[in-house]
C-alpha cells in the first residue's frame, strides 16, 4: 500500500504521518510511506487544505489530523482492492 501524507512539514502533517505509519504497522500492512511537500504535487491532487492523506492514489482526507484508530478504519479490508 502506498501511503502518502500531503503538507508542506507543519507539525500537523508530521503527526499525521506519525499516525498513518503507526496505524500501518498495527494492521500488519506492506506499506510505503511517502511525505509529499512539493506544492505543485499537492495540487494535483485537489487539495484545498493540508494536512491530507492518500491511500493508494485515492484521497481519504484533508484539513485535519486522524487518529490512528480513524486511519485503520480507512484501510481496506483484507479482500477488497
Amino acid at each position: 500500500m502506498l501511503i502518502q501524507v500531503l503538507g508542506v512539514g507543519c507539525p500537523r502533517c508530521s503527526q499525521l504521518a506519525k499516525n498513518a505509519e503507526t496505524a500501518a504497522k498495527e494492521s500488519g500492512l506492506d506499506y510505503t510511506l511517502e511525505k509529499v511537500s512539493d506544492i505543485s504535487r499537492i495540487l494535483t491532487f485537489d487539495v484545498i487544505r493540508t494536512p491530507a492523506l492518500v491511500l493508494n492514489g485515492q484521497l481519504c482526507c484533508s484539513g485535519n489530523v486522524q487518529t490512528v484508530t480513524e486511519i485503520k478504519a480507512m484501510f481496506p479490508k483484507p479482500g477488497e482492492t
